[in-house]
C-alpha cells in the first residue's frame, strides 16, 4: 500500500465491503487498501481493547498494532474472507499473535501479581499487560491445534475473533450443531490445560 492506510479521499463510499472482500479473496491486493480504511475505526477499537490495560508510553500502541496487523494481512497469500465478521475475526487473531510475539520477547519482570485463575471466557480479554497469561493461552491453543486443527480454529474464531457459531460454521462449511459440539469439547479441554498451567506455576 506504499504510503500507509490513511483515509483515501477518492475512495468510492458506496463500494460494498462484501465486494471488496470478494476482490481480496480473488487475489486483488489493491482491494485490501480500499477495505482497511472502511474498517479502520473498528480495527482501532479492537486494538484499543487489547491495549487498554497497558501503561501510557508503551512501545506498542493501538495505532502501531493496527499497522502491524495490516502488514501481516497483506502478506497472506490467498485470504478467503467469507464476510465482514470473518475479516474482523482474522484481524483479531493477527493482533493477538502480534501481542504474543511481543510478550515472548519483552523482559517480563512484571508478573501481574502472580498466577491467578483464568477462565477461557476471560482469556479473550487478557491484554499485553499480562504476558505470562498471553503465552499460557497461546501454548494451550497450539497444543490443541496439534491434536485437532478444526477445534483450535473454532476456538480462535469464537473467543479471539468474536465470531458466532453460525459465522464460524459458514466459514468452515460445517453444520452449526457440529460447530457447537466441537466448541464445547475444545473449551473443556483448554480449560483443563489452563488450570494445569496455573497449578504448575503455583508450585514453582
Amino acid at each position: 500500500m506504499g504510503g500507509g492506510f490513511g483515509y483515501n479521499s477518492s475512495l468510492p463510499q458506496d463500494q460494498p465491503i462484501t465486494v471488496l472482500l470478494q476482490d481480496v479473496a480473488a487475489g486483488d491486493k489493491a482491494a485490501l487498501d480500499l477495505l482497511v480504511p472502511l474498517l479502520y475505526p473498528e480495527l482501532k477499537r479492537l486494538a484499543r481493547s487489547y491495549m487498554r490495560d497497558e501503561h501510557r508510553g508503551h512501545t506498542l500502541q493501538p495505532t502501531a498494532l493496527v499497522h502491524e496487523a495490516y502488514a501481516r494481512l497483506v502478506k497472506q497469500e490467498h485470504p478467503d474472507y467469507q464476510s465482514r465478521a470473518h475479516f474482523m475475526g482474522v484481524a483479531a487473531q493477527v493482533m493477538r499473535q502480534i501481542l504474543i510475539d511481543h510478550a515472548r520477547t519483552r523482559d517480563a519482570e512484571k508478573r501481574g501479581g502472580g498466577a491467578r485463575n483464568l477462565s477461557l471466557d476471560a482469556a479473550a480479554d487478557v491484554g499485553v499487560a499480562e504476558p505470562e497469561m498471553l503465552i499460557a493461552i497461546d501454548d494451550a491453543l497450539a497444543e490443541l491445534g496439534r491434536n485437532d486443527a478444526v477445534k483450535a480454529k473454532l476456538i480462535e474464531m469464537r473467543f479471539f475473533g468474536g465470531m458466532t457459531a453460525e459465522e464460524s460454521a459458514e466459514v468452515l462449511k460445517l453444520p452449526v450443531a457440529t460447530v457447537r459440539r466441537h466448541l464445547r469439547v475444545a473449551q473443556a479441554w483448554l480449560q483443563r490445560e489452563l488450570d494445569r498451567t496455573i497449578t504448575d506455576k503455583e508450585k514453582q
